[in-house]
């Protein structure tokens, strides 16, 4: 008998409605010779420490890391879960073949693995089910291309180091940073902090933006601009900093005319977009209408599901040169959909460029595109989301978007200036996207008249007064942007696509992430914004190791899961490297634990902190230092461990301005402030 397991009932019924197998029973749908079956995602699990031995279920810093010699496995706690594997482990011992169609990706490679595992299976004949669609034509051209099962063997050994890695990272650093400072404000109840792999490195960036904003003090400038027949000019020197300069300059400028010196006209083309990856395709849905990306992840698999568009968790805006006939035929069926937007393309001769069709950036799976099957009766986010989909396939074969930019350089008493004016030639593809027409704006980009080279004239200069703006909080849009590139806050695409390979998490995982992070209390939703909670920001001054937090060597991590899948890198390689990693964290923190003799270095100079009859204050105070923290404020009274802790771990998260003062917040894990004053703004801001 061959036995097919799917990662959802729903996959499961549809192969079978393929295969022209019928017959229902309980956990399974038999027929000519097969039976095909499902998990419910994951069934899988690694075991918790006391499950290796009772000692190690109470958590102690004695105990770690604790590193198993060989991981074991355990079904989850859910509900129906343990009466579908005991009907899954029957099928898969009286199998003679098991087909693995679990979804085709790291992570269902590791569910259908983990099953087997523990159904004591291995060493039976396995074969694989790659889908890109789940379309009854992709079902059985898909069957007719079965692999051998162990050809995927390095994308095993990838999903198991990363559900290992995960596991060794997370819960021993979870363990002793709660064991070691989950009383950290001298309350009775037990803060759990929870660390992990990926995750911690995402907070920190939260929380480094957001500790970055809270700090930034604006400074003012001054732009010299004129006007000239209607058309403002700006000076094409630097902004200046110091208001007496830019008023020299402007005094330059008057009573002298102004004349035209030059002015050159050139052509800039915009390439049509690519198509989606699951990480762009959830930026552009969050920045055009704020869905999360875990929606619309949830959507996107509900329009797979519905066998509305190809498989959602890829990395990848290619599609490969086989894929070339089969476009035709599902823009033929959206004309159902869009008629006037299909119109002007040549579905006989479309332009497949090298930004549509790429073999060699295909990896595991092409771009989503829509199958053509028509929807009908889906939800709000999902048509939202299938129209976002649809209309990326269409633009990516209409023309280029054309404008005309003109610049006109001018002159008045030796001091440059310079306006710029665009024109649109074709609109090319954004005709489908209304909200991205090139509009015709004042300053940069204005409508310019027929000026004539040396002509000149009277004109009006003056001086435009701004302030510097600090970066902005992360949207989920920018933030997973961010994730993609490693930490590497870019904006532009080119370079994103050259940092790429280097991303935090994976297209699968970065929306869970993001949701981990809101469950935990670590960052909080402000409208479109996400913002860094006093529980996240405390995590994060409370972890020495800067690797831990680091998403850039959580880059290098993720980079070395994806040799692995290639078999570029050894699976026991990566793991010794975690596991030295995690020992030696550990080990470091342990040794650097609070001296009993030693208060802390002052946060202004550095020096040491003496204990004086009343208060602790900087050994450097005949230098000058006149840093002092009193043991109470405001009623509540500190004792010397959290003195110790307060100058020895710097849980200083931001300097800040109060009532104009300026002082130091000190936040407890229970969310409660108190503050070192400092003696002068000057010295915060040299601090800071």
């Amino acid at each position: 008998m061959k036995v097919i397991i799917a990662e959802k009932p729903s996959v499961a019924r549809d192969i079978a409605k393929v295969l022209k197998i019928n017959s229902s029973k309980k956990g399974f749908i038999e027929g000519r010779g097969c039976a095909v079956t499902w998990a419910f995602g994951h069934l899988v699990t690694l075991q918790e420490p006391g499950e290796y031995h009772p000692a190690l279920k109470r958590w102690s810093q004695e105990t770690l890391p604790f590193i198993p010699d060989e991981f074991k496995l355990k079904l989850i706690s859910n509900r129906g879960v343990s009466d579908q594997f005991k009907i899954i482990k029957t099928l898969f011992h009286q199998a003679d073949e098991i087909v693995c169609a679990t979804d085709a990706g790291r992570e269902g490679e590791l569910i259908f693995r983990y099953i087997l595992a523990l159904c004591e299976c291995e060493d039976k004949p396995i074969r694989r089910l790659w889908l890109n669609s789940l379309t009854p034509e992709a079902i059985l051209a898909a069957f007719k291309d079965l692999s051998d099962g162990h050809d995927y063997d390095p994308l095993y050994a990838a999903a198991r180091c990363r559900s290992e890695s995960d596991w060794i990272v997370g819960l021993n650093s979870t363990r002793y940073y709660t064991v070691r400072h989950g009383r950290i404000g001298g309350g009775s109840d037990r803060v759990l902090w929870t660390i992990g792999r990926v995750q911690t490195p995402v907070l920190a960036m939260i929380v480094e933006r957001d500790d970055t904003i809270d700090q930034f003090r604006p400074e003012a400038f001054w732009e010299l601009c004129t006007r000239y027949r209607d058309v403002v000019f700006k000076y094409r020197g630097k902004r200046s900093e110091n208001s007496k300069r830019a008023q020299t300059l402007l005094e330059k400028t008057v009573d002298h005319d102004f004349e035209i010196t030059n002015i050159s006209a050139k052509k800039k083309k915009e390439q049509p977009p690519q198509l989606f990856d699951l990480t762009t395709l959830q930026r552009e849905i969050n920045k055009q209408h704020g869905l999360s990306a875990a929606d619309t992840l949830s959507a996107t698999q509900n329009l797979y599901e519905a066998k509305l568009v190809t498989y959602p968790r890829t990395d990848s805006r290619y599609l490969s040169k086989d894929m070339s006939p089969r476009i035709p035929k599902i823009l033929e069926q959206l004309k159902a959909i869009w008629p006037e937007q299909i119109a002007p393309l040549d579905l006989n001769n479309l332009p497949f460029t090298k930004r549509i069709i790429d073999d060699n950036k295909v990896t595991d799976h092409h771009a989503i595109i829509p199958t053509g099957i028509k929807p009908q009766g889906i939800g709000a986010n999902d048509q939202l989301v299938y129209n976002a989909i649809a209309r990326q396939l269409v633009a990516a074969f209409y023309p280029v978007f054309i404008k005309d930019t003109t610049t006109v350089s001018g002159i008045s008493n030796q001091v440059e200036f310079q306006a710029k004016g665009s024109q649109i030639v074709d609109l090319g593809w954004t005709v489908l996207f209304p909200k991205k027409k090139k509009k015709q704006t004042t300053g940069d980009h204005q409508d310019l008249p027929a000026f004539e080279k040396r002509e000149s004239g009277p004109h009006e200069p003056f001086l435009h007064e701004g302030k510097t703006s600090p970066p902005k909080h992360f949207t989920e849009n920018s933030l997973l942007g961010a994730m993609e590139a490693a930490g590497k806050y870019v904006e532009d695409a080119a370079l994103r696509e050259v940092l790429k390979e280097r991303g935090i998490g994976t297209p699968a995982t970065r929306a869970a992430i993001i949701e981990t992070l809101l469950r935990r209390n670590y960052i909080q939703r402000d409208k479109k914004l996400l913002r860094c909670t006093d529980m996240g920001r405390c995590l994060i001054a409370l972890i020495q190791d800067p690797l831990l937090k680091s998403p850039e060597m959580t880059g290098e991590w993720e980079e070395k899961l994806k040799q692995i899948e290639r078999g570029e890198l050894a699976a026991e390689q990566f793991m010794t490297g975690i596991k030295d990693y995690i020992r030696n964290m550990i080990q470091s923190t342990v040794t650097g634990r609070l001296d009993p003799n030693r208060w802390g270095s002052c946060p202004l100079c550095d020096k040491e902190v003496i204990k004086g009859k009343r208060a602790y204050g900087c050994s450097g105070w005949k230098e000058g230092c006149s840093f002092v923290l009193e043991s109470e404020f405001k009623g509540t009274r500190l004792d010397e461990r959290q003195i110790q802790l307060l100058l020895q771990r710097r849980i200083l998260p931001q300097p800040v301005r109060l009532e104009n003062e300026p002082r130091i917040l000190i936040l407890s894990t229970q969310g409660s402030t108190m503050d070192l004053r400092l003696p002068s703004a000057d010295r915060q801001k040299e601090r800071s």
